[in-house]
C-alpha cells in the first residue's frame, strides 16, 4: 500500500470521529471548568457529588462492605489459591497481593469495621482519625473512582494523549524532563482532583508510556491540588479575599518545586526504565522531518483511534479500571490514612519533627513561628490539618503561609500518599516523606517571599 493510500485510510471519517468525539467528551468531563456552588469545578466532580448525594448514608455501608469483601477475597486467594483466580491476570493482580499489601488490607478492614460500628479504641474510630477517613474522605474517593475508572478511557484510548503529548513535548521535556502527555495528568489534577491525576499516571505507567522515574516524578510533583480544594483551604483560614494572590503563590511555589525536587534524591535516582525493566529507546514524540508538530500529533492520535476495533472492549477496560481502583485502593487508603491521623492526633511526633522549622520561619520573618512550625510536618498526615490548626493564629501573613504551604506540599497520607503507595508507581513510604520535606524546604521561602509582597 502506497503512503498516500495509507494516509487516506488513516484520515478516514471513522478514524476522525473515533478520535474527536470521545476525546472532546473526555476533555469536557475532566478538564473544562464550570461554575458550581459559587466556585469552579469540573463536570466529573459534579457527577461524583451527585453519586454521593444519591447514595446518601448508604454509601458508608457500601464502602465498608467493599473494603471487607476485598480483604476476604484476598484471604481466600492466599489460603486456597483457586485456579480460576490464578489463571486470570486481572484477578490475580487484584487479589493475590504481596505480603506487605495483604497486611495493609487486613488493617484496612479492621479499621473500617471499628470506625463503622464505633467499637475498639476511640483513637482508631474517632471523628478525627478513622471516622474522618471513612465518613469524609472515602465517600469522595468511591464516587471519583467509579466515575474516573469508567471514563478514563476517554482520555487514554482515543488519541488525546498522543496529540497533547506531541504538542507539549517542547515544553515538558526541556523544563521537567517529562513526556508531553504528562501535562494532561497535571491538568486533570489541577482542575479536578489529585486522585484523578494519580490514577491517570498509574495507568500510563502500567501501559509503558512512563518510565519508573517519570511515573514517580509525575505522581509526587504533578498531582496538583484542585482549584476547588484551594478555595476550601483559604476559606478555612478566613482569607477568602486574598484568593487570587494566594493561588498565584501556590502556582509559583509549585512550579519552583516541580523544577527543583525531581533533580534531587530520591527522585533523581529512580531508574529510567519501564515497568517491565526495558529502557526507553529515544523519544516516542520526536517529530519526523516530513511533519510539523501539529500534523504529527494529529497523525499519532488517528493511529491510536484506528486501533479501536470494539467499543465493548473499551467499556470492559473502564469497568476493570473502576474495580481495580475501588477494591485495590480503598483498603489501602483506610489503613494508611487512619494510621497517619492517629499519629498526628495522639502522639507528639509531628511536634518534634516541626521543631527544626522554627529557626527557618523566624529567619523568614514569619510571626508566631512556634505555632506555625507545628503545622509544617503535620501536613504529611492530612493536607487539611494545617489549615485547621492555623485558624486561631492571629497574624494574617502566618495563616497565609500555612495555607499555601499545606497546598504545595502535595504528599499527604490520608489520600495522595496512600493512593501512590496503593498504585504500582514505584515509590516507598520513606521516599514520600523525603519528597514531602524537600517540597517544604523548596516552597517555604517562595511562599514567605510572596506573602511579604502581598501582606
Amino acid at each position: 500500500m502506497s503512503r498516500s493510500t495509507e494516509t487516506a485510510s488513516l484520515y478516514s471519517k471513522r478514524n476522525i470521529l473515533t478520535f474527536v468525539l470521545p476525546s472532546l467528551l473526555g476533555v469536557g468531563l475532566f478538564m473544562v471548568p464550570v461554575p458550581y456552588q459559587d466556585g469552579l469545578t469540573i463536570p466529573i466532580a459534579i457527577l461524583a457529588k451527585m453519586i454521593q448525594s444519591g447514595l446518601g448514608e448508604t454509601i458508608t455501608s457500601l464502602i465498608a462492605a467493599v473494603v471487607v469483601l476485598a480483604t476476604l477475597a484476598s484471604v481466600f486467594t492466599k489460603v486456597i489459591a483457586p485456579q480460576w483466580v490464578m489463571r486470570d491476570p486481572f484477578l490475580k493482580a487484584l487479589l493475590n497481593v504481596s505480603p506487605v499489601w495483604f497486611v495493609v488490607r487486613l488493617f484496612g478492614a479492621a479499621f473500617v469495621l471499628m470506625a463503622f460500628f464505633k467499637v475498639g479504641p476511640e483513637a482508631i474510630h474517632s471523628d478525627v482519625t478513622g471516622g474522618l477517613v471513612l465518613y469524609e474522605l472515602m465517600p469522595v474517593l468511591l464516587a471519583v473512582f467509579l466515575l474516573a475508572g469508567l471514563l478514563l478511557p476517554l482520555l487514554l484510548n482515543f488519541g488525546l494523549l498522543e496529540l497533547f503529548g506531541t504538542l507539549l513535548t517542547k515544553i515538558m521535556r526541556p523544563i521537567f524532563g517529562l513526556p508531553g502527555r504528562s501535562a494532561i495528568d497535571c491538568m486533570a489534577s489541577w482542575l479536578g482532583d489529585g486522585s484523578v491525576g494519580i490514577l491517570l499516571t498509574s495507568k500510563q505507567y502500567e501501559a509503558k508510556y512512563y518510565t519508573q522515574r517519570e511515573a514517580a516524578v509525575i505522581g509526587t510533583t504533578f498531582s496538583a491540588v484542585s482549584i476547588t480544594f484551594c478555595l476550601v483551604v483559604i476559606s478555612q483560614v478566613k482569607l477568602e479575599h486574598l484568593f487570587v494572590p494566594f493561588y498565584l503563590t501556590v502556582c509559583v511555589a509549585g512550579f519552583t518545586a516541580a523544577v527543583i525536587v525531581p533533580k534531587l534524591p530520591p527522585l533523581r535516582f529512580k531508574k529510567d526504565c519501564f515497568i517491565d525493566g526495558t529502557e526507553r529507546r529515544g523519544d516516542e514524540e520526536i517529530v519526523p522531518d516530513h511533519h510539523h508538530v501539529l500534523s504529527w500529533g494529529v497523525e499519532r492520535a488517528l493511529i491510536k483511534a484506528s486501533q479501536i476495533k470494539s467499543y465493548r472492549h473499551v467499556m470492559l477496560e473502564g469497568g476493570r479500571n473502576a474495580i481495580d481502583m475501588v477494591f485495590g485502593i480503598l483498603p489501602v487508603v483506610m489503613a494508611i490514612g487512619t494510621a497517619a491521623l492517629i499519629i498526628a492526633e495522639h502522639t507528639p511526633i509531628f511536634d518534634y519533627l516541626g521543631a527544626p522549622f522554627v529557626p527557618l520561619l523566624e529567619l523568614l520573618q514569619i510571626p508566631d513561628a512556634q505555632a506555625a512550625a507545628k503545622t509544617v510536618v503535620v501536613g504529611f498526615a492530612d493536607m487539611f490539618i494545617p489549615s485547621i490548626l492555623a485558624t486561631n493564629i492571629e497574624h494574617e501573613i502566618t495563616r497565609f503561609v500555612i495555607a499555601a504551604m499545606s497546598v504545595t506540599q502535595l504528599i499527604y497520607m490520608s489520600e495522595v500518599g496512600a493512593l501512590l503507595l496503593g498504585s504500582r508507581i514505584p515509590v516507598k513510604l520513606w521516599e514520600l516523606f523525603v519528597v514531602f520535606i524537600l517540597r517544604t524546604l523548596v516552597t517555604l521561602p517562595v511562599i514567605c517571599l510572596m506573602a511579604h509582597l502581598v501582606l
